[in-house]
């Protein structure tokens, strides 16, 4: 099942770089907490995108690194490896599939990140990751029967994922209510589960339950 992708930027200082250097206009960690089918405390993913800056475009651009230097971690995401999207006119690369050993959670603080291309030019960006050590909010709680959803869910914004029925992404669907009829939330035709993805800007988390059936 693929992913949605949500975004929430953390703009860097600009920093002048020559012209055969690589740059990084804006970039993000996020955390993200998934239901753990296993119980316990949810599991968790982190994302790392960033947008970047060179005039010979993203082909030319080779490995892409994240630094936490006073824990000494060190993550490397080789051109191949990354994920590339397009929305509103700019190029993100990263991954979504951050995560530490045995569901320890990502240092806090000061990172790292540094771009380089394939004829070797380089920059690097900082910038903080603060989130909560430990969830915001209860993991929400998403149920259909009989034609009526039910949401418990503290997180101040919560949306619909719907996936048709090869698991592929249909659309993202905001609540205005997290109690309803299914009916009322114009759902297309070829979507057959959702997930729900309740997201709180402030700490820079969301939650995002296992798939339901609408049908």
């Amino acid at each position: 099942m693929r992913l949605p992708v949500f975004f929430f930027v953390l703009p860097f200082l600009f920093l002048a770089c020559s012209r055969s250097d690589p740059g990084i206009s804006y970039g993000f960690i996020e955390l993200v907490y998934y239901q753990n089918d296993q119980g316990g405390r949810p599991l968790e993913r982190y994302s790392f995108f960033i947008v970047p800056d060179h005039e010979d475009g993203v082909e030319d651009l080779a490995e892409l690194f994240l630094y936490h230097d006073r824990e000494g971690l060190r993550l490397k995401i080789s051109g191949e490896d990354w994920i590339l999207h397009e929305q509103e006119g700019k190029t993100w690369i990263g991954t979504r599939a951050i995560a530490m050993n045995e569901n320890e959670s990502l240092p806090r603080g000061m990172y790292r990140a540094e771009l380089v291309s394939k004829g070797g030019g380089r920059s690097e960006k900082t910038f903080t990751f603060d989130a909560p050590e430990e969830s915001p909010f209860p993991f929400p709680f998403f149920t259909v029967n009989a034609g009526e959803y039910h949401i418990e869910s503290q997180y101040p914004q919560n949306r619909l994922i719907l996936y048709d029925g090869e698991g592929s992404y249909v659309s993202t669907l905001p609540l205005a209510g997290l109690d309803g009829s299914l009916s009322s939330l114009n759902i297309p035709g070829n979507a057959r589960t959702a997930s729900l993805w309740a997201e709180d800007p402030e700490y820079r988390t969301s939650a995002y339950t296992n798939a339901v059936s609408l049908r």
